[in-house]
């Protein structure tokens, strides 16, 4: 059942800290699974992978290209956060103890129909592999691993500490 408050927040996002937050209220709101403490990092990897979570880490880490592109090619600030919503919520998941990249795929399409709504734009790319939804990042190239890691600040605000 779509949740107005969520398609609204995530149209009003402004960083990835707030289409995090959204993620892990979605996740929570539908599979009663939370977790904090987790950093993102954007960089350079292979084109044929979104991101990647290693498991019992702490990172998530985006293409910084894949990224690129997608702030590129999309009509609307809604369509980056759908995207990013997207790839937050697939890793996320994985982070949550979800190897199976099947299951999390079935998850992810799970927890954002649920929340957003069939016919949402992030409930569409969930549908489908991104190269399905962006077929122009096939023209990306191989890609490659990058050795330069960048660090989203205020990624994870329910993880600040009182030390400053």
């Amino acid at each position: 059942m779509k949740d107005e408050e969520f398609v609204r927040r995530l149209e009003l996002a402004d960083d990835f800290g707030d289409v995090f937050e959204i993620v892990r209220d979605s996740v929570e709101r539908v599979l009663g699974e939370r977790r904090v403490g987790l950093s993102l990092g954007l960089a350079e990897m292979p084109n044929m992978v979104g991101a990647m979570h290693g498991v019992g880490s702490n990172m998530i880490l985006m293409n910084r290209t894949i990224l690129e592109f997608v702030n590129r090619s999309a009509r609307s600030r809604l369509e980056v956060n759908s995207f990013v919503y997207h790839i937050l919520l697939h890793e996320y998941l994985h982070s949550l103890g979800h190897v199976d990249e099947g299951q999390v795929r079935a998850l992810t399409r799970k927890v954002t129909t649920e929340v957003l709504g069939e016919d949402h734009l992030a409930s569409r790319i969930s549908s489908q592999d991104l190269w399905h939804y962006y077929p122009g990042m096939r023209e990306l190239g191989p890609g490659g691993m990058g050795k330069d890691v960048e660090i989203v600040d205020d990624f994870d605000k329910s993880s600040t500490t009182y030390i400053s």
